[in-house]
């Protein structure tokens, strides 16, 4: 089976929740505390962020980077981190993030409960992606759900990928990709393909650092 549909639900259903889409920042204390963190990761330079959503990260990347390229697919959600993020220093992109490729080198490149959405045939890809955004001496920093997660969540069987359905205040229902990593499965899947990653959990949720492969001369 293949998991283009499924991805494409999936951005139908950002597009179409983009208004509720802050929600649960709001009605969550531990998110709102987990967007403090930044604070404290390694993030420098120029930096590029994937799914970059309604932009509740992107302007605390700002504070600390020197330039920031927020991408994602969804223009709705697109028009909310424009609205949040007044800085200068920032880009914003509309791309499929399955199908575009950085134009350039970055310092750091990080994502936020991205990860989790990207079907598990697909990580190989992704991460030479990664790996080809980063400047020599970046890092990829990232946050996600962790497998306590999956309780909150309306799981599927027998989808092209791991899978759960979100409703919408509308009743509008949608399949969207969900794939709750486990902190030592995930680090042993990335060393195998090379890089050098440390994951920590923090309240549910975990955070990574990685550095790529190194570059063959």
């Amino acid at each position: 089976m293949d998991d283009d549909a499924l991805l494409a639900e999936q951005r139908a259903y950002y597009r179409a929740g983009a208004a509720q889409y802050d929600r649960p920042y709001a009605e969550r204390e531990e998110l709102r505390t987990l967007l403090t963190v930044v604070d404290d990761l390694p993030i420098a330079g120029d930096v590029l962020e994937l799914a970059c959503g309604t932009g509740q990260w992107t302007p605390r990347l700002a504070a600390r980077a020197r330039s920031v390229t927020a991408v994602d697919a969804a223009a709705e959600v697109l028009a909310l981190a424009r609205a949040r993020t007044a800085s200068p220093t920032v880009q914003f992109v509309e791309a499929d993030l399955f199908e575009w490729r950085p134009p350039r080198r970055y310092d750091t490149v990080f994502f936020a409960f991205w990860l989790s959405h990207v079907p598990p045939r697909r990580l190989p890809e992704f991460w030479n992606t990664v790996a080809a955004a980063l400047a020599p001496g970046g890092k990829a920093i990232f946050i996600d759900d962790g497998p306590a997660a999956a309780a909150e969540e309306d799981i599927l069987a027998d989808q092209p990928a791991p899978a759960a359905l979100r409703r919408l205040d509308d009743g509008s229902q949608y399949r969207i990709v969900k794939v709750f990593h486990d902190a030592r499965t995930l680090t042993d899947d990335l060393t195998a393909l090379g890089w050098s990653v440390r994951i920590r959990p923090v309240a549910g949720n975990f955070i990574g650092i990685a550095e790529p492969p190194a570059k063959k001369p």
